[in-house]
């Protein structure tokens, strides 16, 4: 009788077997989730009116009405005006030897803040923009009139906004 021989080594599954390409299906959906994950994170979502905090404004020597109130008196220097609301737009002396300062200021603020976002699969995908845009302007007359020893006499302001 014959009995067939037992061998000492073990059966090998080939690399490509069902499992192995079961882990590797399952690497690559995770990696295209992770994808579409960042996508969807990385869209923009924020809202027109989000985006005014981000605008340039010229806020570092702005003249107002507030200053003008606050700063001016009556009887200060020249050079103590000129320290509190900068360089007059106009110069004039009068015939007697005061002077005049105008400070006319227009300031025109455009803004425009637009957005878009979406959800990206691949080839296709959905996407949504928002904008808004905005213009406002103002104006502001301060008119400092000084007597002949250089100090301040009156002074006017006129304001409006559009």
């Amino acid at each position: 009788m014959n009995t067939p021989s037992t061998s000492s080594c073990p059966v090998k599954t080939p690399i490509f077997g069902s499992a192995h390409i079961a882990n590797k299906a399952y690497a690559l959906g995770m990696v295209v989730a992770a994808a579409l994950l960042v996508t969807v994170s990385s869209s923009g979502c924020r809202s027109a009116s989000s985006h005014v905090g981000a605008l340039h404004s010229t806020r570092d020597q702005e003249l107002t009405v507030g200053v003008v109130q606050k700063e001016i008196r009556r009887g200060m220097s020249q050079s103590d005006v000129a320290q509190a609301l900068g360089s007059p737009n106009i110069v004039t002396r009068e015939d007697y030897g005061a002077d005049t300062w105008v400070y006319d200021k227009i300031a025109t603020e455009a803004s425009y803040s637009a957005d878009s976002g979406g959800i990206w699969v691949i080839i296709a995908g959905y996407d949504k923009n928002a904008g808004a845009s905005a213009t406002t302007q103002k104006t502001l007359t301060v008119v400092i009139k000084f007597d002949k020893g250089g100090r301040v006499d009156t002074f006017t302001y006129h304001s409006t906004k559009f």
